[in-house]
């Protein structure tokens, strides 16, 4: 299996993505909904966190990914519960007895990929251990599609995928929603933080009035959409680019410039 390092290069070009990915706005109901069932689960992958030291949402995506958040099937690659896995990677867990608990399986699945408290789980560290789990096969032999393992559902994938192990279809499109598109969501709503992402204090930005509702003028919303755009250029933030000033983006300004936007009741308190 291919390996790559995660170089200064890669780091940054993982930011980049991150910051820039934008939610498919057909697909954006269905990662929603799968977001709030992660959420759901949340005690349930803390309790791996608890337990490996992998964060909770790391857990919650791999999930998502390998076995469709179902809590009766291995982490590892959705083989149930009830015996030792029987597609690659077969024969786990190696120890203990069938049927196994979903934390035991989960944990012995990040076990097996070298997943601790002690890996990088910056920003950019966990979307390459994400795309690690996957396999760097999109990277190595098909530079011009980015995995859809963490990007399917958003503006950096379109189509071209592996249909089965070594077999690649440039027509073929991810019906999937990526790894990295569920943690850009959750950080939109705050459910999510990466500490190493710290913003900057001051910046001259683009001057949009703060809106408890959504406007309904296109120039309003057009111009709420590049703030929206320029903020997500900024490190720790994440917003919705969907053209409604209101409280997150007003909060992502502050958290950039010191100031709320013009009209935000926050900013005279």
């Amino acid at each position: 299996m291919a390996t790559i390092a995660l170089s200064s290069a890669l780091r940054s070009q993982y930011g980049q993505l991150f910051n820039s990915c934008v939610i498919d706005p057909n697909r954006a109901a269905a990662v929603e909904a799968l977001n709030r069932a992660l959420i759901q689960k949340k005690s349930r992958y803390q309790s791996v966190f608890n337990a490996t030291g992998v964060p909770w949402y790391v857990v919650a995506v791999i999930h998502n990914m390998e076995s469709g958040q179902r809590m009766s099937a291995h982490l590892h690659n959705g083989d149930p519960l009830s015996a030792r896995t029987v597609q690659v990677p077969a024969g786990r867990p190696r120890r203990g007895s069938p049927p196994f608990s979903w934390e035991d399986s989960a944990a012995d699945a990040l076990a097996m990929k070298s997943l601790s408290a002690d890996t990088d789980w910056s920003l950019a560290g966990t979307l390459y251990q994400l795309e690690r789990y996957n396999g760097f096969g999109y990277r190595c032999f098909h530079p011009e599609v980015l995995s859809p393992y963490l990007w399917s559902f958003s503006n950096h994938y379109t189509r071209g995928k592996y249909v089965a192990d070594g077999t690649w279809s440039d027509s073929a499109v991810s019906k999937q929603c990526g790894a990295a598109v569920l943690l850009r969501r959750l950080a939109e709503t705050g459910d999510v933080d990466f500490p190493d992402r710290s913003a900057p204090t001051d910046a001259a930005a683009p001057q949009v009035r703060y809106a408890a509702r959504k406007p309904t003028d296109p120039d309003t919303i057009a111009r709420a959409q590049a703030l929206q755009r320029w903020l997500n250029g900024f490190d720790g933030i994440f917003v919705k680019v969907d053209g409604s000033p209101g409280k997150r983006t007003s909060a992502a300004f502050h958290a950039v410039t010191g100031h709320y936007l013009q009209g935000d009741p926050r900013e005279g308190g």
